[in-house]
């Protein structure tokens, strides 16, 4: 039972970054599609809501804390970092530049959350036990292993499927050089907030343990946040029409797994085991995603991915073993 319960953040995280590939994915596919992402965001919590509120009310209601103004205003916080800046910024950011510069820059989150965590002490960084070191390196060897797997090519490797199981067609780069500036910044702004959301988070699940209530009341709040931006930015009508295609589906998929199954399990791995934690599994998703994408879209890896993939995976072992062989020290 023991065992089990100390491996449940564990297979936790791991299902978070398999989701959020997923997500990925279909992301892709929609926005290309047309879908915006001022009105996505907005839908996909509205839906997260209706399903997370009555769970919550069920599950929870007998052991649900009381509710005071402070901490409704901490979660308010929380789902405008966490949610309304970070996922509208970084949509807008991606306006402007490359799916692979939002990847490389997403390595900045491991190494913002441990500097944060150590600067607020919620992390012990010490080189002088083995158990700081192991971190330290493990997150130093996951963030190289990503920039890695990101930027160093190498010769071609023969790919998984000749054929591509989906179709992409690209308009051609509709980018200018002086937009790249601009996109990294706004990308980078959006990983700076969904950092401040992990740290935030670790901090308000010490006095507010009930992790049903709290996510239905950061999708609420992010729901709330999100539709004031999107009825002031996005006031086409067109853009709000829901029809039976790809685009509905990644809303409800997004809205139903990511913002109901992982914003939980985030807020379970986040309580059990901190922020850092959490954090240093991210680069796990951009490999996941260059896996199914070699599948889906028959994209041929390189050499250098297959490294990058080796040194994050060393990087996962140093830090696991840093969190759970020294864990009384």
């Amino acid at each position: 039972m023991k065992s089990t319960k100390a491996c449940a953040p564990y297979l936790g995280i791991v299902v978070v970054q398999l989701a959020y590939a997923g997500s990925n994915i279909l992301c892709k596919l929609a926005l290309e599609q047309g879908l915006s992402f001022l009105v996505f965001v907005v839908y996909r919590h509205l839906i997260a809501l209706l399903i997370l509120a009555p769970l919550a009310y069920v599950l929870e209601r007998n052991r649900r804390p009381s509710l005071s103004f402070p901490l409704l205003v901490k979660v308010f916080i929380l789902a405008m970092f966490g949610i309304t800046i970070h996922q509208n910024v970084y949509y807008l950011g991606l306006d402007y530049t490359s799916p692979t510069v939002a990847s490389a820059l997403s390595n900045v989150i491991p190494a913002l959350t441990f500097i944060l965590t150590a600067i607020l002490r919620m992390e012990k960084a010490s080189l002088r036990s083995p158990k700081g070191r192991a971190r330290i390196v493990g997150t130093i060897f996951c963030i190289s292993g990503a920039l890695v797997f990101t930027f160093w090519k190498g010769f071609l490797l023969e790919g998984f499927v000749k054929r591509p199981l989906i179709e992409m067609h690209a308009e051609g780069d509709v980018h200018h050089k002086e937009d790249w500036l601009k996109g990294s910044v706004l990308i980078l702004t959006s990983y700076i907030a969904y950092t401040a959301w992990l740290i935030l988070q670790a901090i308000i699940c010490e006095v507010y343990p009930a992790r049903l209530s709290l996510n239905t009341m950061i999708c609420f709040f992010a729901s709330l946040q999100s539709s004031a931006v999107a009825l002031v930015f996005e006031r086409n009508a067109a853009s709000w029409r829901l029809n039976w295609n790809l685009q509905l589906l990644t809303i409800i998929y997004c809205g139903t797994v990511i913002s109901c199954l992982t914003y939980y399990l985030l807020t379970y791995c986040i309580g059990e085991k901190g922020p850092v934690f959490a954090a240093t599994f991210i680069p796990l998703q951009l490999v996941i995603v260059g896996f199914l994408s070699a599948f889906i879209f028959a994209e041929r890896l390189h050499i250098g991915s297959l490294i990058g993939v080796f040194i994050i995976i060393v990087g996962l072992y140093c830090v696991l073993w840093g969190k759970s062989r020294y864990s009384n020290e």
